[in-house]
């Protein structure tokens, strides 16, 4: 006689109790956010952005080249330590690759003066930017002391390609001869 009470039963009240259910979400919550937590780790890591072919010649000029992102690189700076997402914007950029919902290039992180002296500052990693200005001032100029006033840092110091002096747009300067391949020397002589 049990073996016809159990035989009437349906599949969800043989099967699908509420204990049963509880534990399944349970068990489904935990291992989702173990998969967060170890995707969000693993994307730590500058070599998982060169995962995606967009951020490959970013992720390529940072771990090699000549440009300041590699020179960052050398200082063991990584990709989020200037590029800060919070995670829903990390997975709308995910959605967005994916999806193919982006422009190229991609927006670059702010290159102010306040955002890099975040780093470049006194007491800091840097210096202050009193020290920047002396550091630089050369004999027939200096690049950080212009007469055009405070400027913003990404107007010459482009990260991921050729920086290239803004006083090059009216002077030209010996210090120019002095600049690494990370700079543009392609200078238009000035009459």
């Amino acid at each position: 006689m049990a073996n016809s009470n159990n035989e009437d039963k349906s599949f969800r009240e043989k099967y699908l109790n509420k204990k049963v259910i509880l534990i399944a979400l349970g068990i489904i919550i935990i291992l989702g956010a173990i998969a967060v937590t170890v995707l969000l780790k693993v994307s730590q890591n500058p070599s998982f952005c060169s995962t995606c072919h967009i951020i490959k010649p970013y992720y390529e000029s940072w771990n090699e080249s000549s440009l300041l992102a590699n020179k960052h690189a050398q200082e063991n700076i990584k990709c989020l330590d200037c590029h800060h997402k919070t995670i829903p914007q990390k997975a709308m950029e995910g959605l967005n690759y994916v999806t193919g919902n982006y422009k190229l290039p991609l927006e670059a992180p702010p290159g102010d003066r306040a955002f890099c002296l975040s780093c470049h500052k006194e007491g800091g990693q840097g210096e202050s930017w009193d020290e920047i200005v002396a550091a630089t001032n050369f004999e027939d100029s200096n690049p950080h002391d212009s007469h055009n006033g405070e400027q913003d840092c990404n107007l010459c110091h482009q990260m991921h390609g050729k920086s290239k002096p803004m006083c090059v747009e009216c002077h030209i300067w010996k210090w120019y001869d002095d600049l690494d391949e990370g700079w543009s020397t392609d200078f238009e002589e000035k009459v």
